[in-house]
């Protein structure tokens, strides 16, 4: 994240996450970060995370005009293109258009997973808006309901 920070998801424990992979100059991107920050007033208080990690080239250097910009209400940082890129072409069978955005069930578990050329992209806020109440209607499984499975 900024400054350098390293971002876990064990941070969130207990929240629904929505990690976007984006790149800091894609219209869409800069977009869907609008979008997300709308929904993150919202949705935080309900137990809802949105991070963001550009991997365009220079995201580390442009990742501080993209957020003195958009003022995204949710970190934004960067990541190592090259993960990214292996993530992507290990999960995905489609081109790596981005957005990318990455739902995380309470339990930590990737629960869905959408690239910007989806149908997903054609009324973002209202198909966001139906997977997070999809998740969070779900109960979070503690230590001991797991060991019992």
């Amino acid at each position: 994240m900024p400054n350098g920070q390293i971002t876990l998801l064990s941070q969130y424990a207990g929240k629904v996450v929505v990690l976007a992979f984006i790149h800091t100059t894609c219209p869409h991107c800069q977009h869907t970060a609008g979008v997300l920050s709308a929904i993150q007033n919202e949705y935080g208080p309900r137990g809802v995370q949105f991070l963001a990690a550009a991997f365009n080239p220079d995201a580390a250097q442009l990742v501080p005009g993209f957020i003195a910009q958009f003022k995204p209400t949710f970190p934004v940082g960067s990541a190592e293109r090259e993960s990214v890129m292996e993530y992507e072409q290990a999960s995905m069978a489609k081109p790596n258009y981005v957005p990318v955005l990455i739902f995380i069930d309470r339990n930590r578990v990737i629960r869905a997973q959408h690239t910007g050329g989806d149908d997903f992209f054609k009324d973002q806020d209202k198909s966001i808006r139906e997977m997070l109440d999809t998740l969070l209607k779900e109960p979070v499984k503690t230590a001991k309901a797991a060991r019992h499975q």
